[in-house]
Protein backbone atom coordinates (compact mmCIF):
# COMPACT_ATOMS: atom_id res chain seq x y z
CA UNK A 1 0.00 0.00 0.00
CA UNK A 2 1.15 3.57 -0.68
CA UNK A 3 1.13 6.41 1.80
CA UNK A 4 -2.43 7.32 2.51
CA UNK A 5 -4.20 10.66 2.23
CA UNK A 6 -5.58 11.71 5.61
CA UNK A 7 -8.82 13.71 5.62
CA UNK A 8 -10.08 15.98 8.36
CA UNK A 9 -12.22 13.15 9.67
CA UNK A 10 -9.03 11.27 10.62
CA UNK A 11 -7.45 14.01 12.72
CA UNK A 12 -8.68 13.06 16.20
CA UNK A 13 -7.75 9.42 15.69
CA UNK A 14 -4.17 10.35 14.82
CA UNK A 15 -3.66 12.52 17.89
CA UNK A 16 -3.46 11.53 21.54
CA UNK A 17 -6.28 11.89 24.07
CA UNK A 18 -8.26 15.16 24.24
CA UNK A 19 -6.60 16.98 21.31
CA UNK A 20 -8.93 19.95 21.68
CA UNK A 21 -8.17 20.49 25.37
CA UNK A 22 -4.43 20.15 24.86
CA UNK A 23 -4.53 23.01 22.38
CA UNK A 24 -6.76 25.30 24.38
CA UNK A 25 -10.02 24.60 22.58
CA UNK A 26 -13.41 23.58 24.02
CA UNK A 27 -15.74 20.89 22.73
CA UNK A 28 -18.69 22.94 21.42
CA UNK A 29 -17.76 25.57 18.85
CA UNK A 30 -19.82 27.87 16.64
CA UNK A 31 -18.29 29.04 13.36
CA UNK A 32 -19.62 32.35 11.98
CA UNK A 33 -19.65 32.44 8.21
CA UNK A 34 -19.77 29.92 5.39
CA UNK A 35 -16.90 31.38 3.39
CA UNK A 36 -13.52 29.84 2.66
CA UNK A 37 -12.02 30.45 6.11
CA UNK A 38 -15.23 29.42 7.89
CA UNK A 39 -15.46 26.11 6.05
CA UNK A 40 -11.76 25.45 6.71
CA UNK A 41 -12.22 26.08 10.44
CA UNK A 42 -15.39 23.99 10.66
CA UNK A 43 -13.83 20.99 8.93
CA UNK A 44 -10.66 21.09 10.99
CA UNK A 45 -12.36 21.56 14.35
CA UNK A 46 -14.88 18.80 13.65
CA UNK A 47 -12.01 16.56 12.61
CA UNK A 48 -10.38 17.21 15.98
CA UNK A 49 -13.53 16.07 17.76
CA UNK A 50 -15.43 19.31 18.36
CA UNK A 51 -19.20 19.57 18.02
CA UNK A 52 -19.38 22.31 15.39
CA UNK A 53 -22.31 24.47 14.34
CA UNK A 54 -21.91 26.88 11.41
CA UNK A 55 -24.21 29.91 11.19
CA UNK A 56 -24.73 32.22 8.22
CA UNK A 57 -27.49 34.65 7.26
CA UNK A 58 -27.29 33.58 3.61
CA UNK A 59 -29.66 30.98 2.24
CA UNK A 60 -29.00 30.79 -1.50
CA UNK A 61 -28.18 27.77 -3.62
CA UNK A 62 -24.42 28.17 -3.05
CA UNK A 63 -24.92 28.30 0.72
CA UNK A 64 -27.12 25.21 0.67
CA UNK A 65 -24.58 23.27 -1.40
CA UNK A 66 -21.80 24.10 1.07
CA UNK A 67 -24.07 23.20 3.98
CA UNK A 68 -24.80 19.80 2.44
CA UNK A 69 -21.07 19.05 2.14
CA UNK A 70 -20.47 19.95 5.78
CA UNK A 71 -23.48 17.94 6.91
CA UNK A 72 -21.81 14.82 5.51
CA UNK A 73 -19.04 15.45 8.07
CA UNK A 74 -21.53 15.69 10.92
CA UNK A 75 -21.43 19.50 11.03
CA UNK A 76 -24.72 21.30 11.66
CA UNK A 77 -25.29 24.37 9.48
CA UNK A 78 -27.94 27.00 10.22
CA UNK A 79 -28.83 29.27 7.31
CA UNK A 80 -31.16 32.20 6.71
CA UNK A 81 -33.99 32.49 9.21
CA UNK A 82 -34.58 30.09 12.09
CA UNK A 83 -38.04 28.72 12.95
CA UNK A 84 -38.49 31.42 15.62
CA UNK A 85 -37.86 34.13 13.02
CA UNK A 86 -34.37 35.08 14.17
CA UNK A 87 -31.60 35.24 11.60
CA UNK A 88 -29.22 32.30 11.84
CA UNK A 89 -26.14 34.49 11.91
CA UNK A 90 -27.42 36.53 14.83
CA UNK A 91 -28.46 33.82 17.31
CA UNK A 92 -25.89 32.09 19.51
CA UNK A 93 -26.49 28.31 19.44
CA UNK A 94 -27.19 26.87 22.87
CA UNK A 95 -24.15 25.36 24.59
CA UNK A 96 -21.59 27.29 22.52
CA UNK A 97 -18.25 27.53 24.32
CA UNK A 98 -16.26 29.39 21.64
CA UNK A 99 -17.14 31.38 18.50
CA UNK A 100 -14.77 31.30 15.53
CA UNK A 101 -15.56 34.13 13.14
CA UNK A 102 -14.79 34.78 9.52
CA UNK A 103 -12.67 37.94 9.21
CA UNK A 104 -15.24 40.34 7.79
CA UNK A 105 -17.96 39.95 10.43
CA UNK A 106 -18.48 43.24 12.28
CA UNK A 107 -17.38 43.30 15.95
CA UNK A 108 -20.81 44.72 16.84
CA UNK A 109 -22.65 41.78 15.27
CA UNK A 110 -25.64 40.59 17.33
CA UNK A 111 -24.02 37.14 17.45
CA UNK A 112 -20.94 38.54 19.14
CA UNK A 113 -22.97 40.65 21.55
CA UNK A 114 -24.82 37.47 22.53
CA UNK A 115 -21.49 35.69 22.97
CA UNK A 116 -20.19 38.47 25.22
CA UNK A 117 -23.31 38.34 27.35
CA UNK A 118 -22.84 34.58 27.71
CA UNK A 119 -19.13 34.92 28.57
CA UNK A 120 -18.08 33.19 25.34
CA UNK A 121 -14.86 34.26 23.59
CA UNK A 122 -14.81 35.20 19.91
CA UNK A 123 -11.65 34.47 17.87
CA UNK A 124 -10.74 34.16 14.20
CA UNK A 125 -9.28 31.46 11.99
CA UNK A 126 -5.76 32.89 12.44
CA UNK A 127 -6.06 32.44 16.20
CA UNK A 128 -7.17 28.83 15.71
CA UNK A 129 -4.27 28.18 13.34
CA UNK A 130 -1.83 29.65 15.85
CA UNK A 131 -3.16 27.47 18.68
CA UNK A 132 -3.03 24.34 16.49
CA UNK A 133 0.57 24.66 15.30
CA UNK A 134 1.66 21.90 17.68
CA UNK A 135 -1.22 19.72 16.53
CA UNK A 136 0.09 20.04 12.98
CA UNK A 137 3.49 18.72 14.06
CA UNK A 138 1.81 15.80 15.84
CA UNK A 139 -0.33 15.01 12.82
CA UNK A 140 2.58 14.96 10.41
CA UNK A 141 4.51 12.63 12.70
CA UNK A 142 1.47 10.34 12.96
CA UNK A 143 1.04 10.35 9.20
CA UNK A 144 4.67 9.38 8.70
CA UNK A 145 4.28 6.55 11.18
CA UNK A 146 1.09 5.34 9.47
CA UNK A 147 2.75 5.48 6.06
CA UNK A 148 5.78 3.57 7.36
CA UNK A 149 3.53 0.91 8.84
CA UNK A 150 1.71 0.55 5.53
CA UNK A 151 4.92 0.29 3.49
CA UNK A 152 7.33 -1.27 5.98
CA UNK A 153 9.55 1.78 5.64
CA UNK A 154 11.27 4.07 8.14
CA UNK A 155 8.98 6.58 9.83
CA UNK A 156 11.95 8.91 10.34
CA UNK A 157 12.96 8.96 6.67
CA UNK A 158 12.76 12.47 5.26
CA UNK A 159 11.80 13.75 8.69
CA UNK A 160 10.15 17.16 8.70
CA UNK A 161 11.29 20.04 10.93
CA UNK A 162 10.88 19.07 14.59
CA UNK A 163 8.74 22.02 15.67
CA UNK A 164 6.08 24.27 14.22
CA UNK A 165 7.05 26.63 11.41
CA UNK A 166 7.94 30.15 12.48
CA UNK A 167 5.66 32.96 11.29
CA UNK A 168 6.95 36.10 9.60
CA UNK A 169 3.89 38.36 9.61
CA UNK A 170 2.98 41.35 7.46
CA UNK A 171 0.21 43.94 7.64
CA UNK A 172 -0.41 47.51 6.53
CA UNK A 173 -3.03 49.50 4.69
CA UNK A 174 -1.44 48.78 1.31
CA UNK A 175 1.19 46.47 -0.13
CA UNK A 176 0.50 43.46 2.13
CA UNK A 177 -0.01 40.85 -0.57
CA UNK A 178 2.90 41.99 -2.73
CA UNK A 179 5.28 42.13 0.24
CA UNK A 180 4.18 38.72 1.52
CA UNK A 181 4.72 37.18 -1.91
CA UNK A 182 8.11 38.88 -2.19
CA UNK A 183 9.07 37.49 1.20
CA UNK A 184 8.02 33.98 0.19
CA UNK A 185 10.07 34.28 -3.00
CA UNK A 186 13.14 35.33 -0.98
CA UNK A 187 12.68 32.49 1.52
CA UNK A 188 12.37 29.98 -1.33
CA UNK A 189 15.54 31.37 -2.91
CA UNK A 190 17.25 30.66 0.41
CA UNK A 191 16.27 27.00 0.11
CA UNK A 192 13.63 27.15 2.83
CA UNK A 193 10.29 25.37 2.64
CA UNK A 194 7.70 28.12 2.84
CA UNK A 195 4.30 29.34 1.69
CA UNK A 196 2.50 32.67 1.47
CA UNK A 197 -0.62 32.30 3.62
CA UNK A 198 -3.11 34.16 5.80
CA UNK A 199 -5.12 36.71 3.87
CA UNK A 200 -3.98 35.06 0.62
CA UNK A 201 -3.61 31.55 -0.74
CA UNK A 202 -4.63 28.39 1.05
CA UNK A 203 -6.58 28.86 4.32
CA UNK A 204 -4.04 29.08 7.10
CA UNK A 205 -5.64 26.33 9.21
CA UNK A 206 -5.30 23.94 6.27
CA UNK A 207 -1.63 24.82 5.95
CA UNK A 208 -0.92 24.39 9.68
CA UNK A 209 -2.63 20.99 9.82
CA UNK A 210 -1.63 19.86 6.32
CA UNK A 211 0.76 17.13 5.25
CA UNK A 212 3.45 19.55 4.06
CA UNK A 213 5.94 20.64 6.74
CA UNK A 214 7.39 24.13 6.43
CA UNK A 215 10.45 25.83 7.86
CA UNK A 216 8.78 29.24 7.95
CA UNK A 217 5.54 30.85 6.78
CA UNK A 218 5.09 34.27 5.16
CA UNK A 219 1.79 35.38 6.71
CA UNK A 220 -0.31 38.27 5.39
CA UNK A 221 -2.73 39.54 8.04
CA UNK A 222 -5.56 42.03 7.65
CA UNK A 223 -6.72 44.30 10.44
CA UNK A 224 -9.81 42.09 10.73
CA UNK A 225 -7.73 38.98 11.27
CA UNK A 226 -5.49 40.68 13.80
CA UNK A 227 -8.51 41.90 15.75
CA UNK A 228 -9.55 38.30 16.36
CA UNK A 229 -6.06 36.82 17.04
CA UNK A 230 -5.19 37.71 20.66
CA UNK A 231 -2.51 35.08 21.29
CA UNK A 232 -0.53 35.43 18.03
CA UNK A 233 3.21 35.81 18.70
CA UNK A 234 5.26 36.01 15.49
CA UNK A 235 9.00 35.52 15.06
CA UNK A 236 9.13 38.93 13.36
CA UNK A 237 6.52 41.24 11.86
CA UNK A 238 6.15 44.35 9.72
CA UNK A 239 3.57 47.13 9.48
CA UNK A 240 4.13 48.63 6.03
CA UNK A 241 2.06 51.80 6.37
CA UNK A 242 -1.05 53.22 8.03
CA UNK A 243 -3.80 55.26 6.39
CA UNK A 244 -7.54 55.53 7.07
CA UNK A 245 -9.29 52.38 5.82
CA UNK A 246 -12.12 50.13 7.00
CA UNK A 247 -13.08 52.76 9.57
CA UNK A 248 -16.72 51.68 9.32
CA UNK A 249 -15.61 48.28 10.67
CA UNK A 250 -13.15 49.46 13.33
CA UNK A 251 -15.03 52.57 14.43
CA UNK A 252 -12.06 54.96 14.45
CA UNK A 253 -8.56 55.43 13.11
CA UNK A 254 -7.22 54.78 16.60
CA UNK A 255 -8.96 51.40 16.80
CA UNK A 256 -7.80 50.51 13.28
CA UNK A 257 -4.18 51.34 14.15
CA UNK A 258 -4.41 49.43 17.43
CA UNK A 259 -5.56 46.29 15.62
CA UNK A 260 -2.72 46.65 13.10
CA UNK A 261 -0.29 47.05 15.99
CA UNK A 262 -1.31 43.70 17.46
CA UNK A 263 1.01 42.11 14.91
CA UNK A 264 4.02 43.23 16.97
CA UNK A 265 2.84 41.75 20.26
CA UNK A 266 5.24 39.11 21.53
CA UNK A 267 7.63 39.32 18.58
CA UNK A 268 10.89 37.58 19.37
CA UNK A 269 13.43 38.90 16.84
CA UNK A 270 12.35 42.00 14.89
CA UNK A 271 9.56 44.58 14.60
CA UNK A 272 9.91 46.15 11.15
CA UNK A 273 8.50 49.66 10.64
CA UNK A 274 8.35 52.29 7.88
CA UNK A 275 10.65 55.24 8.61
CA UNK A 276 8.50 57.44 6.34
CA UNK A 277 5.37 56.60 8.37
CA UNK A 278 6.00 57.53 12.03
CA UNK A 279 2.71 55.93 13.07
CA UNK A 280 4.21 52.50 12.35
CA UNK A 281 7.21 53.20 14.59
CA UNK A 282 4.82 54.36 17.31
CA UNK A 283 3.14 50.96 17.16
CA UNK A 284 6.52 49.33 17.76
CA UNK A 285 7.17 51.58 20.75
CA UNK A 286 3.83 50.59 22.27
CA UNK A 287 4.23 46.84 21.68
CA UNK A 288 5.02 44.33 24.40
CA UNK A 289 7.76 42.18 22.82
CA UNK A 290 10.19 39.53 23.96
CA UNK A 291 13.46 40.70 25.48
CA UNK A 292 16.05 41.26 22.76
CA UNK A 293 13.53 41.93 19.99
CA UNK A 294 14.78 44.80 17.82
CA UNK A 295 13.08 47.70 16.03
CA UNK A 296 14.17 47.65 12.37
CA UNK A 297 13.30 50.50 10.00
CA UNK A 298 13.13 50.62 6.22
CA UNK A 299 13.51 53.77 4.17
CA UNK A 300 13.82 54.83 0.53
CA UNK A 301 16.73 57.03 1.61
CA UNK A 302 20.13 56.21 3.02
CA UNK A 303 19.60 54.01 6.09
CA UNK A 304 20.85 54.68 9.56
CA UNK A 305 21.95 51.91 11.91
CA UNK A 306 19.29 49.22 12.41
CA UNK A 307 17.67 50.12 9.09
CA UNK A 308 17.47 48.94 5.51
CA UNK A 309 17.47 51.53 2.74
CA UNK A 310 18.71 52.65 -0.66
CA UNK A 311 22.12 54.08 -1.55
CA UNK A 312 23.01 54.91 -5.18
CA UNK A 313 20.41 52.50 -6.55
CA UNK A 314 21.42 49.67 -4.20
CA UNK A 315 19.24 48.12 -1.50
CA UNK A 316 21.46 47.92 1.58
CA UNK A 317 21.21 46.47 5.08
CA UNK A 318 22.57 48.28 8.14
CA UNK A 319 20.59 46.17 10.60
CA UNK A 320 21.74 42.57 10.30
CA UNK A 321 25.48 43.17 9.89
CA UNK A 322 28.45 43.31 12.21
CA UNK A 323 29.35 46.82 13.39
CA UNK A 324 26.19 48.37 11.91
CA UNK A 325 27.41 51.80 13.02
CA UNK A 326 29.97 51.72 10.18
CA UNK A 327 29.08 48.84 7.85
CA UNK A 328 26.35 48.08 5.34
CA UNK A 329 25.60 44.95 3.32
CA UNK A 330 24.52 45.18 -0.33
CA UNK A 331 21.37 43.13 -0.93
CA UNK A 332 20.11 43.90 -4.45
CA UNK A 333 19.81 46.61 -7.06
CA UNK A 334 16.71 48.73 -7.49
CA UNK A 335 16.40 47.16 -10.94
CA UNK A 336 15.96 43.75 -9.32
CA UNK A 337 12.57 44.92 -7.95
CA UNK A 338 9.60 44.32 -10.25
CA UNK A 339 8.23 46.91 -10.85
CA UNK A 340 10.84 49.38 -9.51
CA UNK A 341 8.25 51.98 -8.43
CA UNK A 342 9.03 53.73 -5.13
CA UNK A 343 6.25 52.07 -3.14
CA UNK A 344 7.30 48.66 -4.46
CA UNK A 345 10.93 49.28 -3.49
CA UNK A 346 9.61 49.98 0.02
CA UNK A 347 7.76 46.66 -0.12
CA UNK A 348 10.98 44.92 -1.14
CA UNK A 349 12.90 46.49 1.73
CA UNK A 350 10.29 45.34 4.24
CA UNK A 351 10.36 41.81 2.82
CA UNK A 352 14.16 41.83 2.90
CA UNK A 353 14.15 43.01 6.53
CA UNK A 354 11.94 40.10 7.61
CA UNK A 355 14.02 37.63 5.64
CA UNK A 356 17.25 38.95 7.13
CA UNK A 357 15.70 38.74 10.60
CA UNK A 358 15.21 35.04 9.88
CA UNK A 359 18.88 34.65 8.89
CA UNK A 360 18.54 34.67 5.10
CA UNK A 361 21.77 35.43 3.21
CA UNK A 362 22.08 38.59 1.05
CA UNK A 363 22.30 36.64 -2.21
CA UNK A 364 18.95 34.96 -1.55
CA UNK A 365 17.35 38.38 -1.09
CA UNK A 366 18.61 39.42 -4.52
CA UNK A 367 17.62 36.14 -6.18
CA UNK A 368 14.19 36.13 -4.57
CA UNK A 369 13.44 39.66 -5.71
CA UNK A 370 14.56 38.82 -9.23
CA UNK A 371 12.33 35.74 -9.28
CA UNK A 372 9.26 37.56 -7.97
CA UNK A 373 6.40 38.35 -10.34
CA UNK A 374 3.59 40.58 -9.04
CA UNK A 375 -0.05 39.58 -9.30
CA UNK A 376 -2.23 41.09 -11.99
CA UNK A 377 -3.66 44.60 -11.55
CA UNK A 378 -0.82 45.82 -9.35
CA UNK A 379 1.02 48.52 -11.33
CA UNK A 380 0.91 46.17 -14.32
CA UNK A 381 2.20 47.34 -17.70
CA UNK A 382 -0.57 46.65 -20.22
CA UNK A 383 0.73 48.12 -23.48
CA UNK A 384 2.22 51.13 -25.22
CA UNK A 385 0.05 52.73 -27.87
CA UNK A 386 1.11 55.74 -29.96
CA UNK A 387 3.93 56.47 -27.51
CA UNK A 388 1.64 56.39 -24.47
CA UNK A 389 2.13 53.79 -21.72
CA UNK A 390 -0.94 52.18 -20.14
CA UNK A 391 -0.65 50.97 -16.54
CA UNK A 392 -3.27 48.91 -14.66
CA UNK A 393 -3.29 49.46 -10.90
CA UNK A 394 -6.91 48.52 -10.33
CA UNK A 395 -5.82 47.16 -6.93
CA UNK A 396 -5.38 50.78 -5.80
CA UNK A 397 -8.78 50.75 -4.08
CA UNK A 398 -8.07 53.55 -1.57
CA UNK A 399 -6.38 56.94 -1.59
CA UNK A 400 -3.17 55.72 0.06
CA UNK A 401 -2.60 53.10 -2.63
CA UNK A 402 -3.46 55.54 -5.40
CA UNK A 403 -1.00 58.09 -4.00
CA UNK A 404 1.80 55.54 -4.17
CA UNK A 405 0.86 54.64 -7.73
CA UNK A 406 0.64 58.25 -8.89
CA UNK A 407 4.06 58.96 -7.37
CA UNK A 408 5.66 56.41 -9.70
CA UNK A 409 4.87 58.15 -13.02
CA UNK A 410 4.84 61.57 -14.70
CA UNK A 411 3.06 63.05 -16.65
CA UNK A 412 -0.16 61.11 -16.05
CA UNK A 413 -3.64 60.91 -17.46
CA UNK A 414 -5.38 59.49 -14.41
CA UNK A 415 -8.48 57.28 -14.58
CA UNK A 416 -10.17 57.30 -11.18
CA UNK A 417 -13.45 56.77 -9.39
CA UNK A 418 -15.80 54.14 -8.02
CA UNK A 419 -17.09 53.65 -4.47
CA UNK A 420 -15.28 56.03 -2.10
CA UNK A 421 -16.13 54.13 1.12
CA UNK A 422 -16.22 57.41 3.03
CA UNK A 423 -12.81 58.57 1.78
CA UNK A 424 -11.86 62.17 1.01
CA UNK A 425 -9.54 63.11 -1.85
CA UNK A 426 -8.14 66.56 -1.05
CA UNK A 427 -4.80 65.36 0.27
CA UNK A 428 -4.36 62.91 -2.61
CA UNK A 429 -5.00 65.62 -5.21
CA UNK A 430 -2.76 68.14 -3.43
CA UNK A 431 0.16 65.70 -3.41
CA UNK A 432 -0.32 64.50 -7.00
CA UNK A 433 -1.60 67.51 -8.95
CA UNK A 434 1.78 68.47 -10.44
CA UNK A 435 2.01 65.06 -12.10
CA UNK A 436 -1.40 65.21 -13.77
CA UNK A 437 -1.86 65.95 -17.46
CA UNK A 438 -5.59 65.26 -17.22
CA UNK A 439 -8.13 63.18 -15.30
CA UNK A 440 -10.95 60.91 -16.48
CA UNK A 441 -13.55 60.14 -13.82
CA UNK A 442 -15.88 57.15 -13.66
CA UNK A 443 -18.06 55.52 -11.02
CA UNK A 444 -20.67 56.36 -8.44
CA UNK A 445 -18.57 58.71 -6.27
CA UNK A 446 -16.61 60.46 -9.01
CA UNK A 447 -18.07 63.83 -7.94
CA UNK A 448 -16.02 63.70 -4.74
CA UNK A 449 -12.80 63.51 -6.76
CA UNK A 450 -14.03 66.18 -9.17
CA UNK A 451 -14.66 68.53 -6.26
CA UNK A 452 -11.17 67.94 -4.84
CA UNK A 453 -9.66 68.59 -8.28
CA UNK A 454 -11.63 71.82 -8.60
CA UNK A 455 -10.30 72.99 -5.22
CA UNK A 456 -6.66 72.00 -5.58
CA UNK A 457 -5.91 71.50 -9.30
CA UNK A 458 -8.33 73.72 -11.23
CA UNK A 459 -5.96 73.92 -14.19
CA UNK A 460 -6.04 70.15 -14.81
CA UNK A 461 -8.56 69.11 -17.51
CA UNK A 462 -11.23 66.76 -16.17
CA UNK A 463 -13.57 64.50 -18.14
CA UNK A 464 -16.56 63.38 -16.06
CA UNK A 465 -18.13 60.27 -17.58
CA UNK A 466 -21.68 60.28 -16.31
CA UNK A 467 -22.18 56.55 -16.48
CA UNK A 468 -21.55 53.56 -14.24
CA UNK A 469 -22.11 50.68 -16.64
CA UNK A 470 -19.17 48.40 -17.38
CA UNK A 471 -18.88 49.85 -20.89
CA UNK A 472 -17.74 53.09 -19.31
CA UNK A 473 -14.19 51.73 -19.07
CA UNK A 474 -13.77 51.62 -22.85
CA UNK A 475 -15.05 55.19 -23.05
CA UNK A 476 -12.65 56.22 -20.27
CA UNK A 477 -9.66 54.71 -22.05
CA UNK A 478 -10.61 56.42 -25.30
CA UNK A 479 -10.90 59.77 -23.51
CA UNK A 480 -7.55 59.20 -21.80
CA UNK A 481 -5.92 58.37 -25.14
CA UNK A 482 -7.32 61.61 -26.59
CA UNK A 483 -5.87 63.65 -23.74
CA UNK A 484 -2.47 61.93 -23.52
CA UNK A 485 0.69 62.97 -25.35
CA UNK A 486 3.61 60.74 -26.39
CA UNK A 487 5.69 59.96 -23.30
CA UNK A 488 2.69 60.16 -20.97
CA UNK A 489 1.27 57.36 -18.82
CA UNK A 490 -2.42 56.54 -18.69
CA UNK A 491 -2.85 55.18 -15.19
CA UNK A 492 -5.84 53.31 -13.82
CA UNK A 493 -5.47 53.91 -10.08
CA UNK A 494 -9.09 54.41 -9.03
CA UNK A 495 -8.60 55.28 -5.32
CA UNK A 496 -12.02 53.66 -4.87
CA UNK A 497 -13.63 50.26 -4.59
CA UNK A 498 -15.05 48.68 -7.73
CA UNK A 499 -18.41 47.21 -6.74
CA UNK A 500 -20.54 50.01 -8.20
CA UNK A 501 -19.54 48.90 -11.72
CA UNK A 502 -17.65 45.61 -11.45
CA UNK A 503 -17.74 42.40 -9.45
CA UNK A 504 -14.28 43.17 -8.04
CA UNK A 505 -11.06 45.04 -8.79
CA UNK A 506 -9.85 42.16 -10.96
CA UNK A 507 -12.79 42.56 -13.33
CA UNK A 508 -12.21 46.32 -13.40
CA UNK A 509 -8.58 45.80 -14.33
CA UNK A 510 -9.52 43.24 -16.97
CA UNK A 511 -11.94 45.76 -18.52
CA UNK A 512 -9.15 48.35 -18.63
CA UNK A 513 -6.71 45.92 -20.25
CA UNK A 514 -9.34 44.83 -22.79
CA UNK A 515 -10.03 48.46 -23.68
CA UNK A 516 -6.32 49.18 -24.13
CA UNK A 517 -5.90 46.12 -26.35
CA UNK A 518 -8.85 47.28 -28.48
CA UNK A 519 -7.20 50.68 -28.77
CA UNK A 520 -3.89 49.05 -29.76
CA UNK A 521 -5.59 46.94 -32.43
CA UNK A 522 -7.11 50.08 -33.97
CA UNK A 523 -3.70 51.79 -33.92
CA UNK A 524 -1.91 48.86 -35.59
Amino acid sequence: MGSRQVSTTDLAGLLGPDPLGRYGLPGRITVAGLGISGISAARALAGLGATVTVVDNGDGDAHRAKAAELAELGIEVRLGHLPDGARAGEALPEGTELVVTSPGWQPESPLFRAAAEAGVDVVGDVEIAWRLRGAGVELRAARRAAAAEDTGGDADAGRAPAGPAEWLAITGTNGKTTTTQMLASILKAAGLKTAAVGNIGTPIIDVVLGEEAYDVLAVELSSYQLHWAPSLRAHSAAVLNLAPDHLDWHGSMEAYAADKGRIYEGNTVACVYNVADPATEKLVENADVEEGCRAIGFTLGAPGPSMLGVVDGILVDRAFVENRQKNAQELAEVGDVNPPAPHNIANALAAAALARAFGVAPRAVRDGLRDFRPDAHRVAHVDEVAGVTYIDDSKATNTHAAEASLAAFEPIVWIAGGLAKGATFDELVQKSQKRLRAVVLIGADRALIAEALARHAPEVPVVDLDRTDTGAMLAAVREAARLAEPGDTVLLAPACASMDMFANYNKRGDAFADAVRELAAEDA
